[in-house]
C-alpha cells in the first residue's frame, strides 16, 4: 500500500512517499479500514516540522476516515461497508483522561493515517455521522471533538450563554457551530474583516477585529452589557489569555485549548480569583464525547467548513498552506 512517512527529526521537506506491505488481516476484535481522507491539525503540524519528536519514518496524521473492508472475529459494532472515523486517543473511552488512556496518539506516538489501509482494534474508530463524505468525517476527530469537549462536556454551554471564539481555524469554526446549535450568542474575533464576514455568515452574532481593537476582551464584555461572556474557546495561549480573562463574567469558563502564541507566559492570577474564573485544559476528548458529538451533529445537520483538499502526495503543500494562515476552516487530504 502507498503511505507517506516522515523522516526524523522532521521538516516539510522530510516527507517520503513509501510503498509499504499490505495491512495484515484483522485478528479477533480488529477491523481493516480502507482510508480515504485525513485533515490537518496544529498538532500534526508541530510533528511535521519536528517540534514534537517522534520515531523515524513515522506515518503522520492523527485524523483518518474511510470504509470498513474486513471485520475480525467478535466485532459487532461494525460491518463491512460502514463508513468510519478515527479516535485521536483510541484508548480513552470515557470520564477523565489518565496517562494510560492518552498514551497512544496516531501520527505521533504510533503510526497515523496518511496511508491507504490500516488494521487496528475496532475501538480505534467510530461510525461517521450519516451523510458525511470521508473528507468531512476526517475533520471531526481532533478539531470538532476539541471544540465539543471544551464547550459541551467541560463548559455545559446552554441556551442564552455568550460564547467567544478566537480566529477562524477548525476548532473555532466548530465551536461557533456547536454554540449556535445550543442556542448561545457568539462573539467571533479575527484579524481579517473578510474572515469575520464568513463567520457572520455561519451565525456569529458579534464581530471583533483584534488588530483594530487591541483590548478586545473589554470590547467583548461591553457587547454583553457589562456582564461578560460565559465561555471562551482559548486557542492562542499566553498571548491572548489575559484578554480572554477580561472578557469573562464572574464565574466564567475558559477552555484552554491552544498554544498558538507560545507555551508559557505571564498570567494575571488576580483575575482568576477575583472573577472566580474556571480554566479547563482541553486535549481533544474521549470515545463517549465523540459518540455524543456525532449524535448532536446528525440531529442538528451540522456540516464542517472545508477550506481546501490536497492529494496524499501533496501533504507538504497542505502544511505550507496551513502555515500561511490563509485558510478558513479545515484543510484535508483526500486519497
Amino acid at each position: 500500500m502507498k503511505a507517506m512517512t516522515l523522516k526524523a527529526p522532521g521538516g516539510l521537506d522530510k516527507f517520503v512517499v513509501a510503498d509499504l506491505p499490505a495491512a495484515p488481516p484483522p485478528k479477533a476484535g480488529e477491523i481493516t479500514v480502507r482510508l480515504h481522507a485525513s485533515s490537518l491539525n496544529y498538532h500534526d503540524y508541530v510533528v511535521a516540522i519536528g517540534q514534537l519528536k517522534t520515531a523515524d519514518n513515522r506515518i503522520p496524521m492523527s485524523d483518518g476516515a474511510g470504509e470498513v473492508v474486513v471485520v475480525g472475529e467478535g466485532v459487532t459494532e461494525f460491518a463491512v461497508g460502514d463508513h468510519v472515523m478515527s479516535m485521536f486517543f483510541p484508548d480513552w473511552f470515557m470520564d477523565e483522561a489518565t496517562p494510560a488512556t492518552v498514551g497512544k496518539m496516531p501520527g505521533d506516538t504510533i503510526d497515523g493515517y496518511a496511508r491507504e489501509y490500516v488494521t487496528v482494534s475496532a475501538h480505534f474508530f467510530t461510525k461517521t455521522p450519516p451523510g458525511y463524505s470521508h473528507a468531512e468525517a476526517a475533520t471531526l476527530p481532533c478539531a470538532a471533538l476539541t471544540a465539543w469537549r471544551g464547550l459541551v462536556t467541560a463548559g455545559q454551554v446552554k441556551q442564552g450563554d455568550y460564547v467567544l471564539v478566537q480566529g477562524t481555524g477548525g476548532v473555532s469554526v466548530f465551536a461557533l457551530q456547536f454554540a449556535k446549535a445550543a442556542g448561545a450568542t457568539v462573539i467571533a474575533t479575527s484579524s481579517s474583516d473578510e474572515k469575520l464576514e464568513r463567520m457572520k455568515a455561519l451565525g456569529a452574532d458579534h464581530l471583533i477585529n483584534y488588530k483594530q481593537e487591541t483590548k478586545w476582551g473589554k470590547k467583548a464584555k461591553e457587547i454583553t452589557g457589562g456582564r461578560g461572556v460565559d465561555h471562551v474557546l482559548e486557542v492562542g495561549g499566553p498571548g491572548t489569555l489575559t484578554q480572554s480573562m477580561f472578557a469573562c463574567r464572574m464565574g466564567g469558563h475558559i477552555a484552554l485549548i491552544g498554544v498558538l502564541t507560545g507555551i508559557s507566559g505571564e498570567v494575571p492570577t488576580y483575575l482568576l480569583f477575583s472573577s472566580q474564573l474556571r480554566v479547563t485544559g482541553i486535549m481533544v476528548g474521549s470515545r463517549k464525547d465523540q459518540l455524543d458529538m456525532n449524535r448532536a451533529i446528525a440531529t442538528n445537520g451540522i456540516k464542517p467548513v472545508i477550506d481546501s483538499s490536497f492529494p496524499l502526495e501533496g501533504i507538504a503543500d497542505a502544511f505550507r498552506h496551513q502555515e500561511s494562515q490563509k485558510h478558513f476552516g479545515k484543510i484535508c487530504l483526500e486519497f
